[in-house]
């Protein structure tokens, strides 16, 4: 059975409620990147990760490589979920065939990547985007997986297992999201996973909106390492384009996690329950 990280080895004490603030899908977009770095300068998130096969990919990785201090991983990308935003591979089609749709761009939808994508394929690209990342100048602290592509399948994660130790990276897993996906029992006892991973869901945001379900969590968060998983970006023209259609992580989500998760008022209820953050720099240290 997989273990979860070890508080003390860490240098907390057992109890000790640990939070990551993650900011997800950093190269998306202008939006993306800029809601991204001003939720990283005012300080409670303090961790993210870029996606490297995206048109602002550079412009994120400028910021990473003159801003290294900040706790940055890579988003290894698979899918494109966007009706008319659309991205593909690093590598020429002709390359990885299994991993894209009839105009070559990204598979919309996961379950087109657990029936199709060929994992020798799936690793050669995965290489491409590191290698890339490496090549622009950023230091990465971890690797992940947007959308969770990579717990589709054992053979996936086998691929994301071999990424991490090819270059000593640690990588994140979760029992919590390979359920939500349909695969519960592919971890493997080696593996480390967080204790608990928090999300907004569509049902809040489109009711109550987001900020009364976060303050739900930090008020209920556990002893252990949590990981609350956010994509801040600002509801503006660029953003609303993108999201056409799909409001479950649209602009206007994003703009609440941004506004949340830079409210002075959520630092404050952060310190008053005692709640200390922790990166994957940290992790890092004791996984390598």
């Amino acid at each position: 059975m997989a273990k979860h990280y070890d508080l003390e080895r860490l240098g907390y004490g057992k109890n000790d409620i640990l939070l990551m603030i993650h900011a997800d899908d950093a190269g998306l977009s202008c939006s993306e990147n800029a809601a991204t770095i001003q939720a990283l300068e005012m300080g409670i998130v303090n961790s993210y990760s870029i996606m490297v096969p995206c048109p602002w990919f550079r412009d994120m990785a400028n910021f990473a490589k003159h801003h290294p201090h900040f706790d940055c991983g890579i988003h290894l990308t698979l899918t494109c979920e966007w009706k008319h935003y659309k991205f593909g591979p690093l590598l020429p089609y002709s390359e990885v065939p299994s991993l894209v749709d009839d105009h070559g761009f990204f598979h919309a939808k996961r379950e087109l990547v657990k029936k199709l994508a060929k994992p020798q394929e799936v690793k050669k690209e995965l290489k491409a985007q590191i290698d890339t990342a490496l090549a622009a100048g950023i230091k990465p602290t971890h690797l992940d997986s947007h959308m969770f592509t990579l717990g589709l399948t054992k053979e996936l994660l086998e691929v994301y297992r071999e990424l991490g130790k090819e270059y000593h990276l640690p990588i994140f897993l979760s029992d919590q999201l390979l359920m939500d996906i349909g695969n519960p029992d592919a971890l493997l006892e080696s593996d480390n996973i967080v204790n608990e991973v928090h999300l907004g869901n569509l049902k809040a945001m489109k009711s109550t909106g987001l900020a009364e379900l976060y303050t739900q969590k930090i008020n209920t968060l556990k002893a252990g390492l949590n990981v609350i998983l956010i994509h801040p970006a600002f509801d503006n023209m660029e953003m609303k384009q993108i999201c056409v259609d799909h409001p479950n992580f649209g602009s206007q989500w994003r703009q609440m996690d941004f506004d949340f998760f830079t409210n002075p008022d959520t630092a404050n209820l952060l310190k008053e329950k005692n709640v200390k953050p922790i990166t994957w720099r940290e992790i890092q240290k004791i996984t390598l």
